[in-house]
């Protein structure tokens, strides 16, 4: 049927030809641009499910250079404690130089003591000019924050992590259900009544005493005292100021590493224990609490708990028996965001105390600010074994403090790194896969798009000659 009208034709052959340039032009596109998906309407599912990926990876990144940022910050602080370890290994050698009075010249000891004071100096020092980007690090600035901390009880505090969650305090609640104890054995009489010669044994080391028939016990406890840094064995009566009431040997430490030992090798000394048993060995008893719930047995006076909510140590006062005491975590501390998402989950928190030279020490030995010169402990004073167990103290604490830092370091920050770039990879992948365009496949169909475009543009030359051949029938009247 020939009709000039309405050509069917090239309406089909118009359609089929736009088609194949909107296939083509759809695949020049993706070619140019490399991806799959350049708008809603390339794949509306795929597009919710690209950028839901793209925003994942953009906090994956964000938390990879979070944890590499509080690597550095761990790094300069740990490097700083180095530096503190090295002055104080130096002050460990002059003050046993300076214990070595018969040798030494007061003038030396008093060189030894200024060099002594200059390296307390240092280590305030650094304490305090140890920063990263304007962020001090060990001068107490990350330490936590208390409240209600009764001293009577808890005689020091060392809090490592807190994680508060939601809240914005922490309450810490101790229940001391069995107090620590000094090892103890008990000796009744006022004095000997023969000759006795008593070997005494402590955690310190061991001596050997004489004492001869009729010897006070004040005068045995005076001998025993006077050799306490040898042996770690003291004596006190058993009723202050009454010496019939005879003398107790207590270990000089608190907990079962610490025992008491009264063996006579030749005589007779009898002993007893605090249940009346004769013995001649007693060991120290462990404190036993609650802490927020979750038992600890501590060493001696020292509580440890370490869960997920809270990492602290903590030495209860010697004159505090069983009973509760409580104090709240009001804030403070280093929190790090190392994973994707703001949430309590993918947070960790660590504390770092001062290390200031008026922090570093115990209370009852004394800081190691007491060792300069006119300090309680200096080597000016003849106080060398004070000096001395107050730096091996600062040793002890800034080795434990370096050991927690390189603990979380390379257990939290360099794993939480290496699960961050294992996920990096992984949903990287899965957003190419969805957004991304196969090259292969899209060549192929750019080759078939030109070939129809090519063969359309034809066929529409045809079909729009086609209404031409009505001509020939007007022609033929």
């Amino acid at each position: 049927m020939s009709r000039i009208n309405t050509n069917v034709s090239s309406l089909t052959a118009q359609l089929g030809l736009a088609r194949s340039q909107q296939t083509l032009s759809n695949t020049l596109q993706r070619l140019s641009t490399g991806l799959r998906i350049n708008s809603g309407a390339d794949d509306p599912a795929g597009l919710i499910a690209s950028e839901s990926l793209k925003s994942e990876i953009a906090g994956l990144n964000s938390a990879v250079s979070n944890s590499q940022q509080a690597n550095n910050v761990i790094s300069t602080a740990e490097g700083a404690l180095n530096e503190i370890s090295s002055l104080l290994i130096n002050m460990k050698q002059l003050t046993v130089q300076a214990a070595n009075s018969g040798a030494m010249s007061p003038a030396e000891i008093a060189a030894n003591q200024l060099q002594l004071d200059s390296s307390v100096e240092s280590i305030t020092r650094i304490a305090n000019s140890t920063t990263f980007a304007g962020l001090q690090l060990i001068n107490g600035n990350l330490d936590y924050l208390t409240s209600g901390v009764n001293t009577t009880q808890i005689s020091s505090l060392g809090i490592h992590q807190a994680n508060f969650g939601t809240q914005p305090t922490m309450p810490v609640k101790i229940n001391v259900i069995t107090s620590a104890q000094t090892a103890g054995l008990a000796f009744k009489s006022s004095a000997i009544t023969s000759s006795v010669t008593l070997q005494i044994t402590g955690s310190e080391g061991v001596q050997t005493l004489s004492f001869t028939s009729g010897t006070s016990v004040s005068a045995i406890a005076f001998a025993i005292n006077s050799l306490n840094d040898s042996t770690g064995v003291t004596a006190t009566m058993n009723t202050p100021g009454n010496v019939t009431s005879g003398i107790t040997f207590h270990s000089s430490g608190y907990g079962s590493k610490n025992f008491v030992s009264v063996v006579a090798l030749k005589g007779t000394f009898g002993t007893v224990n605090a249940s009346g048993a004769q013995v001649e060995r007693a060991v120290g008893r462990d404190a036993v609490a609650t802490v927020n719930g979750t038992q600890v047995v501590g060493d001696g006076l020292n509580l440890s708990v370490n869960t997920g909510a809270l990492d602290m140590d903590m030495t209860l006062s010697q004159k505090f028996g069983a009973g509760n005491t409580a104090f709240t975590i009001t804030g403070g501390g280093a929190m790090f965001q190392l994973g994707a998402a703001v949430s309590s989950n993918e947070q960790v928190s660590i504390g770092i105390q001062s290390v200031a030279a008026s922090h570093l020490g115990d209370s009852s030995l004394g800081f190691l600010s007491d060792t300069i010169t006119g300090g309680t402990a200096s080597l000016a004073s003849g106080k060398a074994a004070t000096a001395s167990q107050i730096i091996d103290e600062a040793i002890t604490q800034i080795s434990v403090m370096a050991g927690r830092l390189g603990a979380f370091q390379k257990n939290t920050l360099e794993t939480n790194m290496n699960s961050l770039n294992v996920a990096i990879q992984n949903v990287t992948s899965s957003e190419s896969s969805i957004e991304d365009a196969n090259f292969a496949q899209e060549t192929a169909n750019m080759t078939r798009a030109q070939i129809l475009v090519s063969a359309g543009t034809s066929v529409l030359a045809t079909a729009n000659s086609t209404p031409q051949s009505v001509l020939s029938l007007l022609q033929g009247h």
